[in-house]
């Protein structure tokens, strides 16, 4: 059931989402090579503790999950998608990788989430490519999320840049509507048909987030039982906001 947002959660998401975005920022400056993804972990739980707010992802176990995620921030790099757990010994950020960062924040009892992805020193040419046209199918998203619209035209519009670059759209993961529950309805694909799936209606609340693969769309489940990683072993990129959806625009509440 798709949960419509008061103005007063919505402001509260606002107040939320400007935090969030802060806490990226400042995660974001952390990475070079050298820098455990442990590390990052912890300036994720201080910096969110030092807010006054609480992580939405530690302990998070959603259903079907066989174990509750143990961490506040999820640190994905190279060929893992998402849900990538830190490790202090077994990843250590290296000249020439990405990683993505992703947060989820309580703030006042309501949930935002957000993700960038990020190079490591100097990338090469083919990543920066991969990372950058992400993060447009992202916009590209965001500007389809309107009023009278569907889930399809937000799905379409990301699925088109990837199609251009010819990269693999991750079907088995996707957006979701967000705010009270860390993933509530609609379900929102990266892919999809014009005009197709769920309506969307002002006070709506909704993460998008385009997952683009460099090889196939195909992702396989790790032996951690939480981190997706590409089957075929070639990077993947994920950038996401919060936003609420209005008559016009809709309004990024995780803006960076």
């Amino acid at each position: 059931m798709i949960k419509i947002k008061s103005k007063e959660d919505i402001q509260i998401l606002r107040e939320g989402g400007k935090r969030h975005a802060e806490i990226l920022l400042a995660l974001r400056a952390m990475v070079r090579p050298g820098v455990s993804t442990k590390a990052l972990e912890e300036e994720s739980r201080r910096l969110i503790t030092e807010g006054g707010d609480t992580s939405a992802f530690l302990n998070y176990q959603p259903s079907g999950a066989v174990r509750p995620f143990p961490a506040s921030l999820c640190v994905s790099m190279n060929d893992e998608v998402v849900h990538g757990i830190p490790n202090e010994k077994e990843k250590i950020l290296k000249e020439g990788d990405i990683v993505c960062l992703d947060l989820g924040l309580i703030h006042k009892g309501l949930i935002t989430d957000a993700a960038i992805t990020v190079g490591v020193g100097k990338i090469s040419k083919e990543l920066e490519t991969l990372l950058e046209v992400t993060e447009k199918a992202l916009m590209a998203g965001i500007r389809a999320a309107k009023g009278g619209k569907t889930t399809g035209d937000i799905g379409v519009a990301i699925e088109r840049m990837a199609i251009a670059k010819g990269y693999g759209v991750v079907e088995e993961l996707a957006g979701h509507g967000v705010g009270y529950d860390v993933h509530e309805d609609p379900f929102v694909p990266n892919f999809g048909q014009a005009g197709k799936g769920d309506g969307l209606r002002p006070g709506m609340v909704i993460a998008i987030e385009p997952m683009f693969n460099i090889g196939s769309r195909h992702v396989v489940l790790d032996s951690d039982n939480w981190t997706y990683r590409t089957r075929d072993g070639k990077p993947s990129a994920h950038f996401e906001h919060t936003v609420v959806i209005t008559k016009g625009e809709s309004e990024i509440l995780t803006k960076i």
